[in-house]
Formats: C-alpha cells, structure tokens, sequence
C-alpha cells in the first residue's frame, strides 16, 4: 500500500512559512534584518526609473544563501527557484543574479550590515549571552579573487625605475652632445621627470618633421637617400623616448598603488601577497589575500575589518578605532595573541584608552620556563643595582649607564633606551659566551625600561585569578569563528574585488556565521513568533489551513474532468466550480 500521489490534482498555493520548522534559520535570518531602522534604507531610494526590489528582501535572500554556504550569484538566483525558505524570503520575487551581485557590493549595503552586527550584539546582551566584559581579537588572511601570478613587487619596480633614470639621462646627455635637440629646462639634474621626457619627444618630432619637409622639397635621390639616413638617428631616439614615457608613468602608478606596501596583484589591487597556511606538502604559500581582523565574545562575531598589510601589530589600533567609530564601546579588558604584543600597543590601550590589555608578548612563554631562568648570561638575570643604575655581569663586573638612545621605526614611532656599558671586557674568561662584540669594544645593554614595565604589568596580570581565566578563554573564543567560517561554512576566498568590495562580503560571511550558530544554541527554545509583529501569525495561519483544506475537499474536481465546460474559480476564501 502507497500513500496518496497524483499528480493531476489541483494544489492550492498555500504560504511557504507553513514549510518552515519553527526553529529554521530563515526565521533568524527574518528577525535581524527586520531590526534595522528604516532609516538605513533612505539612501537606496530613487525617484526615476523602474522601482527596485526592497534592500530588506535583498538582504534576507543573500544572508540565507551564504548560511547555505552559497557565494556565487547564479547559485543564490537557482536557490530562490528551488529552497523553500529563500522562496518565503523572497515573497515571490525573483532577482536575477546581476542584481543581486550589484546589490552585495553596493557602498550602502556596508551601513546595513554595520546595522545587522550592532542590532546583533544588543539582542545577544538583552539575552544575556554575552556579558560585555572583554572583547577577543584575532586576525586570519583570507585568498583573493585575484591570479596567482600576476605579483607586483616594489624592490622591482624600484630597480627598473633606477635603471630608467640611468639610461634617459645618459640618453639626454648623448642628444645634447650630437646637437639633435636643443637643452631643456629641468627642475632637477638628477632625473628626467615625465613631463621634461615629453618635451624630450617633442623636440625630436620636430626635429624628424624639419627632416620630412627637406626630403619633400628635395628632387635629388642622392640628397633625399642622404637626408633619410640622417632620419633615422632622432626617429629611434624619439622611440625610445616614448618607452620612456609610457614606462615612467606606470611605475609611477605603481608606486600610488602600493601605499606602504610592497606588493599589490594586477586583478585586485588591492590584494598584497601574503604567506598563507601550509598545504599538505608543507609548502609555504605566497597568495594574494586580505588580512582579516575579528573581535568576538561568546564565539559571535561582533566587529571586523580588512587590511592590505600581513603582521597582525600594525593592524592592532586600527582595528580599535574602527570598533569604537562605528560599532561599540570597547569593554574593559581587550585580549589578543603575543602577535599584537608591542610597546605601541600596550601604551594606546592603557594610557590612551584607559582599558585592560591582556596581550602577552613574543618572549612571554619563554621567559616562563626554566631554562631562561637559569641563563647565566641572560640580562633579565643579572643583579641590579637601583642606588648606582647599574648591572653586574656573571663575572663580577660592573655595566654603568652611559647615555640615553632613541630609535624612531619606519612608522614613526620613537622608543627610548638607556645604554649601559661594561667597565672593562679584556681579558674576560667569560667573553665569547656573554657578547659578540669585537676585541676592544666593551658589552653593551640597550634597556627599554618602558617595555619593560610593560612586561611586567602584563605578567602581574596574567598571574591573577579573575584575568588570567578571562585570557584563557581566547582560544575558544575566536578559533572556532575562524573554523567555522573556513571548514564549515566553505569560505576560504573571496568571490569579488576590491576592499571596499571584500568588507560588504565579509560582512555577510560572518553574520552567517553568526546567525548559524545562534540558530543551533536556540533550536531548543522555539521561537514565539505569535508575538512577533515581523512576521506572519503562525497561530493563525494554522486555524486557516483546516478551513481552506474543508472548502477544497467539498469542492474538489480533477484537473482531468476540467475542460471548457467547466471552469475552477480561486477566489480568497472561497472555491467554487462554474
């Protein structure tokens, strides 16, 4: 025995919610976008033309389908025919997948998701999940949509650029010489800018015309053959000046493009080359991606941002403004890896924002272990003399304090030490162990008495009960967002080009992420969604279907007996046969 199946009998087109389990992610989906203020969607309105889909509709279809782990526009647009919670999303509508990709990567969609994470967060503190205590950070790079080899480096472009110099100058030099072209007037001796190159090529134009105009009114063969030849000099020296041209202006444009960086992609210039995770050969792989920074709490995402340059330290106080400007109030303790750990950093979060850094530093775990602390030649070991300012080595000898030294880095921030020299290192048993320093130089110590309070603050609080077990969360705190985004979401490289492009995509990335583990640690507590005035009343969609059900049977004819004589009439809430 079968169930029932026919496929000639008439189905009416019920609403797809009723397919919907009440703990489905379309719910969520539903419920965050639902939150953004009108307001936020002014900027999409237009006055001419024909009138666009709602931002909100579009925002709901692409969030589900990344949920999905769907990035591609075609696919969301075949899921909008085929899932039945995209359908519900989409209330019928059918963007295709131009739209759609325009729409993700639109400059206000960036306001919206910045709505999506800061309505996110205050419904996670008004449901306690999160305590608003400290703030996780963590950065992971991510592949570009970019060709893996079309690398631009700067020491390159910085050589040919050099070898450029030489030669036009040595070129100039040899036109001066043979009386082709006149002098020029130039800014610099050292180098031919680009527009003194084209007054260079203008110079030979006609220089090469006033040879066009003699052959023309020449009638001698010899004379014209003569005249020819003589040509042929400025013509390949105007070539090669317009190479030039063409050259200077392109590593010019180069050099913009990189910023402070020293490398970009031709596909996305935006994309540095960075070293990515080994594959499973244990390859180093230098790829063209995106560094990725994350702040969490609870394993939610709750604020990100995308930088050009690889080393997490350089990305540390960015990353904070950009929390503070336009997502939240940093709570009282900020964590992070010894990859965020500087003098830099521990100074902006202590004394500028007046919080709590529990960062460690590169040299943290060593310190710790026994082996550091038994270092006979390390200088955390040696005796110091706080009355005097001066150290004593393992062979007794004293180290004074000479002078104070300051080194300014390539970013502009200054560290200051004081130096200490040893009285005396000749004749020292102890000297190929303790120093480097050639025969009859004295060891040196460059103390950075700053860095060093800095250390030890961190280490006191670390040491601590209440702050030492809030570090020990980081782990667990921002790793499994970075697997969760990569293993189980599939979202290892980004489909468009461009930062400004990249943030929108990460945007909804990471709110998937968000909204897939929100759904799974709430799939025991069904939503209520007879309270809720976003969406439609469950309640009474479910007294309807008994009704609607009960005029179909009483009216019911096959699809097969329907023929011009008879002819099935829908009208809402009531089905007749005429």
């Amino acid at each position: 025995m079968f169930k029932h199946y026919n496929m000639n009998q008439v189905v009416l087109p019920l609403d797809l919610e009723i397919k919907l389990q009440e703990d489905d992610i379309a719910y969520a989906v539903n419920d965050i976008v639902e939150a953004i203020p009108d307001d936020a969607f002014i900027n999409f309105l237009r006055d001419t033309g024909c009138p666009a889909y709602h931002p909100r509709m579009m925002m709901k279809i692409i969030l589900c389908a990344y949920t999905q782990s769907v990035f591609s526009g075609r696919k969301v647009e075949g899921l909008l025919n085929d899932s039945v919670r995209m359908m519900w999303l989409a209330q019928g509508y059918e963007p295709s997948y131009r739209t759609i990709n325009r729409f993700r990567v639109h400059p206000e969609v960036k306001e919206l998701l910045r709505q999506c994470f800061v309505q996110f967060r205050c419904q996670l503190v008004q449901e306690e999940q999160i305590d608003e205590e400290a703030i996780f950070m963590d950065g992971t790079k991510i592949e570009a949509n970019a060709n893996k080899y079309t690398f631009v480096w700067r020491k390159a472009i910085e050589k040919y650029s050099a070898n450029l110099v030489e030669k036009s100058n040595q070129m100039y030099d040899e036109l001066l010489e043979k009386e082709i072209i006149p002098e020029i007037e130039r800014e610099s001796a050292d180098e031919l800018s680009t527009d003194e190159l084209e007054k260079v090529v203008e110079k030979l134009d006609e220089n090469v015309e006033a040879y066009n105009k003699k052959i023309e009114a020449s009638e001698d063969g010899s004379e014209r053959k003569r005249l020819r030849s003589e040509r042929k000099t400025p013509k390949q020296y105007r070539k090669q000046f317009k190479d030039y041209v063409a050259r200077k202006q392109k590593y010019q444009q180069d050099m913009e493009t990189f910023g402070t960086r020293n490398s970009y992609s031709k596909t996305d210039h935006d994309a540095t080359f960075m070293r990515m995770k080994d594959d499973h050969m244990r390859n180093g792989q230098l790829k063209a991606g995106y560094n990725v920074q994350l702040a969490t709490e609870g394993q939610y995402a709750l604020a990100y941002d995308v930088f050009p340059n690889p080393t997490d330290t350089r990305t540390f106080i960015p990353f904070l403004d950009h929390i503070e400007e336009r997502f939240f109030k940093l709570p009282t303790y900020i964590v992070a890896d010894a990859g965020y750990g500087s003098e830099q950093n521990y100074e902006d979060v202590i004394e500028n924002r007046k919080r709590t850094p529990l960062i460690t530093y590169n040299q943290y775990r060593k310190e710790k272990k026994k082996k550091y602390k038994e270092n006979a030649f390390n200088v955390a070991n040696w005796e110091y003399s706080e009355e005097n300012d001066t150290f004593t080595c393992p062979n007794g000898k004293r180290l004074t304090f000479r002078y104070m030294s300051n080194r300014t880095d390539r970013y502009g921030y200054t560290r200051t030490f004081k130096v200490y020299e040893c009285e005396d290192c000749s004749g020292c048993p102890l000297r190929s162990q303790c120093t480097k320093a050639k025969e009859g130089h004295n060891r040196r110590i460059y103390y950075n008495q700053k860095w060093e309070q800095q250390k030890a603050y961190t280490r006191q609080q670390l040491s601590e009960k209440e702050t030492g077990e809030i570090y020990g969360k980081r782990k667990i705190e921002v790793e499994p967002v970075f697997g969760f985004l990569k293993a189980n979401l599939r979202f290892t490289r980004f489909s468009v080009r461009g930062k400004e492009k990249v943030e929108n995509e990460l945007g909804f990335a990471f709110m998937a992420v968000n909204l897939r583990k929100y759904t799974a640690m709430n799939v025991n507590q069904p939503t209520d969604h007879k309270n809720n005035p976003n969406q439609n009343g469950s309640d009474h969609q479910q007294s309807m279907i008994g009704t609607i059900f009960k005029l179909f049977l009483a009216s019911y004819v096959p699809a097969s007996f329907i023929s011009q004589k008879y002819l099935l009439v829908m009208v809402p809430g009531i089905i007749c046969v005429s």
